[in-house]
């Protein structure tokens, strides 16, 4: 395996660059990520495919890692109820050290192979199910475990990984590598990594989603309404899906306190 996550930046001196040159070389290097996601697109949509399968059958989909992967799973996870009005246990993100890990991280928790199998096994993990192992590097030992456990389980197992021929690719059934190289701080993988497995993240929930029916055309016709600017957002939504004035549009979200119900009621007269 080849650690490119870690290689040294092609950058040097970076205290001696003025702030200008700082977000420009940090600007370029950004740029390089969507075409390394792009080339991962065939993995992407085989591990889509096999999710939206599982879900249709009753099953979820378990992001876990470590440190910035951890959290970024989490992130994507958290936002799905809202966006689609899906339950909070669809899509669970997990990371190495529990929830305090979320905001301060947790020494040497994810070097423990055992704990990400007990933290599935919390939330009752079957094979119906879809665990997604996320780590820059490839080879966090919290996730390794995770996929190992689960793979012996029977439960589909995939990984997002940004080194080629890592431990975690070998053991997934569904593995995604998105090679994005050197940092332009060295070993910083919140950056390149992290927009990158941002971006891969956006892509899988959302086309899984899209998928299981819980988007109308391009809108978010299942969102939860919980502040005003959802509401006014799903008033628009009502507008221009039948045609009726704001008013009417108004007092429909009102009354069925869902954007799909209210359409379907409108288109249904």
């Amino acid at each position: 395996m080849e650690n490119t996550t870690e290689k040294e930046s092609y950058y040097n001196d970076l205290e001696k660059m003025s702030v200008n040159e700082l977000l420009t070389n940090i600007n370029q290097e950004d740029q390089t990520v969507p075409e390394a996601v792009r080339k991962s697109i065939p993995q992407i949509e085989a591990l889509v495919k096999i999710t939206v399968e599982r879900m249709e059958e009753g099953g979820r989909l378990f992001y876990i890692g470590a440190g910035t992967s951890g959290r970024l799973g989490i992130l994507d996870a958290s936002e799905c109820p809202p966006t689609f009005g899906v339950p909070f246990d669809w899509i669970v993100g997990l990371i190495a050290g529990g929830d305090t890990a979320i905001r301060k991280a947790v020494e040497f928790a994810e070097d423990d192979k055992r704990q990400a199998w007990k933290d599935l096994s919390e939330h009752g993990i079957n094979n119906k199910d879809v665990v997604l192992g996320i780590a820059a590097s490839g080879s966090t030992p919290y996730v390794i475990g995770g996929l190992e456990a689960a793979n012996e389980a029977g439960v589909t197992t995939g990984c997002l990984v940004c080194n080629a021929n890592t431990p975690m690719a070998e053991i997934a059934k569904f593995p995604i590598e998105v090679i994005t190289g050197p940092e332009f701080v060295t070993g910083s993988t919140r950056m390149k990594a992290g927009t990158a497995q941002k971006l891969v993240l956006n892509m899988l929930s959302t086309s899984v989603m899209i998928k299981l029916g819980r988007v109308k055309g391009n809108k978010m016709v299942d969102m939860q309404l919980t502040n005003t600017k959802l509401f006014n957002r799903g008033t628009r939504i009502i507008m221009e899906e039948t045609g009726v004035n704001q008013e009417k549009a108004n007092e429909l979200l009102e009354k069925y306190g869902s954007v799909r119900k209210a359409i379907e009621y409108m288109l249904h007269l």
